[in-house]
């Protein structure tokens, strides 16, 4: 007995073949003990093929017992271990290793075709139609890893061995026999070849998966459902993809959602994005970027934190040398119904689009602003977006939805609102806008990068861009100092002083993963130098980069905290950083309470509209009320008083330690 597998008898071979069973050569039909011949009927045997034991039942999830055997198919060249359930398949299932439990029912082809590396290696043209920036997907492709691939191409060396590390990975996965992983349930479905399968996967009525991973996992399983066609892709944990969806070429992230005919080719969708009813094409979609639209198309763009109003659109077309033209909308941003953006263009994080641009516009200068649409022009309303209750909404939600339940998280989201990477926007984008006034003196109207924008509203930036600085330097002087006392100056400064000397410099959001730039650059050289031999040790690479968030944070803050405090750190004193702190209290408190007032606007009569429709204003404010809640009781009316209060004594605790 090899394997623990043996030949049949004499006796079962007769057995079977009076159940209806065909083989044309029994010496190949390999068995385990106890061999229960009974659950095996109509059954047609060519290749190779190994079968486990079958005992008991299987479940429907409507309660329906399923009899663990094989009861109308055709079996080719496969291994079929303990209590799984095949039954009624019209045309065959070959070249296939089946796990433990799993259930195969009503389904026409599952085979395994020549040899094939499931997706994996399969390149994605990405953000450029044309080509260019392609990316070679695998199992467990990272938003971070995907960020480089597309977008360092003036690192061709480094891009080179990453490329050269993936296709080595496809090469070890590369088989003629595919895998269906322990307890999936596969049933009525058309035609599924070369895809291998994951634990626990539900695959249900599907038209067509061919080219694929299904990298469903017990913890996390992932499901497709009712016709669906899906061609090269990658398919991670915890993702449901169903109702029609029509996917090529595509990568798809852990807790990702692609439903309602939602359409997408040669597009990257990472952590937790969801499409329904639209159009994805070659777009690099970071997490969380969601669209909900029959209307919208996103093409030839990248983004994160997104939402798409319903009609989005962005033309990277000009009828001159093809579809070559890209967009980057960074982490944040958001898109109103009917709004349209021509590409190339750059938006800065957590902006919101309104309107219609014909021009190429680039904000990244200027996060947390509106661009607007006035009689045809692009105006720019820098820093708004900071009093917008909106946002911060935003911001407290997505670590709520984040749909991850496998033990392993491939993508590295780091989710603070106010970061080295969006506070040094704002301290550019607040001096750049003190140089524009000057330059514009006496005028009422700045014209810049195709953009136009009030001189109030860049004084108004000024103001708002402020607070956002303040606040973001007291928050990390106070976590700094946290649960510390202080006899003097000098042991507040050692307090102080960085535990490592990484941080400094210009910082990126590489599609989730915050990180100082110089970070980046020191992996790039190590892959460089052929230093990392597997793509996995990348991803390592960045967790440890994650990981350290906050000690490279605290590193940065204290780099920029001469030129907020106007003295070398070496001469702080307790003083100043009651300073700092009572700068950070007001900008808390200021920014609190434009967000009160933000969300008042929610509760006013002319909000009331529809409500209470037979009725008076009594009427409708009751109505309203009973739908919408009452202002002072309202989640994030109270979250917002709550922070007010929270933070003033955080902040009191601490001047009252520096104090003593």
């Amino acid at each position: 007995m090899a394997d623990g597998y043996r030949s049949l008898s004499i006796g079962e071979i007769r057995g079977l073949e009076a159940a209806g069973c065909r083989s044309n050569s029994w010496e190949s039909v390999f068995v385990k003990d106890p061999f229960n011949a009974e659950r095996i009927q109509n059954v047609t045997f060519s290749g190779t093929v190994r079968l486990g034991l079958f005992n008991g039942v299987a479940r429907e999830r409507c309660g329906l017992p399923l009899m663990h055997g094989i009861k109308n198919a055709h079996i080719h060249n496969c291994t079929i271990a303990d209590n799984v359930t095949i039954t009624d398949i019209t045309g065959f299932i070959a070249n296939y290793d089946i796990g433990e439990g799993v259930v195969i029912r009503n389904c026409g082809h599952i085979s395994t075709e020549g040899h094939t590396s499931f997706g994996n290696g399969t390149r994605v043209a990405v953000l450029n139609e044309t080509g260019g920036r392609e990316v070679p997907i695998w199992d467990r492709l990272t938003s971070h890893m995907a960020y480089i691939i597309t977008l360092y191409r003036h690192r061709p060396a480094a891009i080179a061995e990453i490329e050269k590390l993936i296709d080595e990975y496809a090469g070890s996965v590369r088989s003629d026999r595919g895998d269906i992983g322990s307890g999936s349930y596969i049933a009525g479905c058309g035609t599924i070849k070369n895809v291998r399968i994951g634990n626990g996967a539900v695959i249900e009525d599907v038209s067509r998966l061919a080219e694929g991973s299904v990298n469903s996992s017990f913890r996390d399983p992932v499901y497709i459902g009712n016709d669906v066609i899906m061609d090269h892709f990658i398919i991670c944990s915890g993702s449901k993809v169903n109702d029609a969806a029509v996917i090529d070429k595509c990568f798809i992230g852990q807790g990702c959602t692609l439903s309602k005919q939602y359409s997408a080719e040669n597009s990257l969708f990472f952590s937790n994005c969801g499409g329904y009813h639209g159009e994805a094409c070659s777009i690099f979609a970071g997490p969380f970027t969601v669209t909900h639209h029959k209307s919208t198309l996103l093409i030839a763009g990248i983004f994160s934190f997104m939402n798409a109003g319903s009609g989005s659109n962005q033309s990277n077309h000009m009828y001159k040398l093809g579809p070559i033209h890209q967009g980057i909308m960074e982490r944040g941003s958001k898109t109103t119904s009917d709004s349209y953006v021509l590409w190339p263009s750059r938006i800065g994080p957590f902006t919101l689009v309104v309107g219609r641009h014909y021009h190429n516009v680039d904000t990244t200068r200027f996060p947390f602003s509106y661009l607007t649409e006035v009689s045809y022009e692009s105006q720019l309303i820098p820093g708004i977006n900071l009093r917008s209750v909106g946002t911060i909404r935003d911001a407290q939600k997505w670590p709520k939805r984040d749909m991850r339940k496998d033990t392993k998280k491939l993508d590295q989201i780091n989710y603070n609102l106010l970061s080295p990477f969006t506070v040094g926007k704002m301290m550019k984008g607040r001096d750049l806008l003190k140089e524009l006034i000057d330059a514009n003196h006496g005028q009422e109207v700045i014209t810049f990068e195709r953009m136009r924008m009030k001189i109030s509203a860049a004084e108004r930036g000024i103001s708002l861009y402020q607070m956002g600085i303040d606040k973001f330097i007291g928050n990390s002087v106070i976590k700094r100092l946290e649960g510390a006392g202080f006899k003097s100056d000098a042991e507040v400064r050692a307090r102080m002083k960085p535990d490592t000397d990484r941080g400094t410099g210009d910082w990126i959001d590489m599609s989730g993963l915050i990180t100082p730039l110089s970070s980046i650059e020191e992996l790039l050289a190590s892959i460089e130098r052929n230093e990392m031999k597997s793509a996995d040790a990348i991803n390592r690479s960045f967790e440890n980069i994650h990981k350290h968030y906050y000690n490279l944070e605290w590193t940065w803050v204290y780099d920029h905290l001469p030129s907020e405090t106007g003295k070398p750190n070496e001469e702080l004193t307790a003083d100043d950083i009651i300073d700092i702190v009572e700068r950070w209290k007001k900008s808390v408190v200021d920014l609190d309470r434009m967000l009160y007032e933000d969300a008042r606007k929610e509760f006013t009569l002319s909000s009331m509209t529809g409500f209470g429709i037979d009725g008076d204003d009594e009427v409708k404010k009751r109505d309203f009320e009973q739908v919408r809640g009452d202002f002072e009781k309202n989640g994030v009316v109270l979250a917002i008083l709550d922070h007010i209060k929270a933070k003033t004594e955080l902040g009191d605790e601490l001047i009252g330690r520096l104090r003593v």
